[in-house]
């Protein structure tokens, strides 16, 4: 790759996040406030996506059981979707791919906790059935995704809507509010 075309993908990510400055910080800061209250109340956060966007629900997980920048913390509660290999491959068998995260949230999802779905095309259909599933048992939603109005939207609490429609930079923005996330939480709860 030639250096002009490096310096184009910087700049456009660049330019997407710029975007999320100008556009997406009430609906940051509404997600940090949810999830935060979430934890204080005794809840989890339940995150899930596909590919890249499971990638972006364990980044977060893992940030938050462990620890993101204040090593002498308690760990939070926070479980990431999909990456049991015989829950998926038995559910994705059984009753198919699109229901994998819904039977997790009808397992283990309690009124309370906070189911937070990743999914840069905004209808991916085990994320959507799963934030169907997790209204019904009443646990509050949430939702990262691209520009485009997806079904997901109708299924979200609070939704973080990147102005862009190409999956890496969205899955870069996602990044970027998962770290916001984590620091807010750590904040507000260490």
């Amino acid at each position: 790759m030639n250096e002009a075309k490096i310096r184009a993908t910087i700049e456009e990510s660049i330019a997407t996040k710029q975007r999320v400055l100008t556009q997406c910080l009430p609906s940051i800061g509404r997600l940090c406030d949810l999830a935060i209250a979430t934890l204080r109340g005794g809840g989890k956060l339940l995150l899930c996506g596909n590919g890249g966007s499971s990638c972006d629900a364990a980044h977060a997980a893992g940030e938050l059981v462990g620890w993101f920048e204040q090593k002498q913390r308690r760990g939070y509660a926070a479980i990431a979707l999909g990456h049991s290999v015989p829950t998926l491959t038995a559910v994705g068998n059984d009753a198919g791919y699109e229901h994998v995260f819904a039977r997790e949230v009808e397992a283990i999802g309690r009124a309370g906790d906070l189911l937070i779905g990743f999914t840069t095309s905004g209808s991916s259909k085990n994320v959507v059935a799963a934030l169907q599933q997790a209204r019904q048992q009443r646990l509050a939603t949430a939702v990262l995704c691209g520009e485009k109005r997806g079904s997901a939207l109708d299924h979200a609490d609070v939704a973080i809507q990147v102005p862009s429609g190409n999956t890496a930079r969205i899955q870069e923005s996602h990044l970027v509010c998962v770290h916001v996330l984590c620091a807010a939480i750590e904040e507000a709860l260490a």
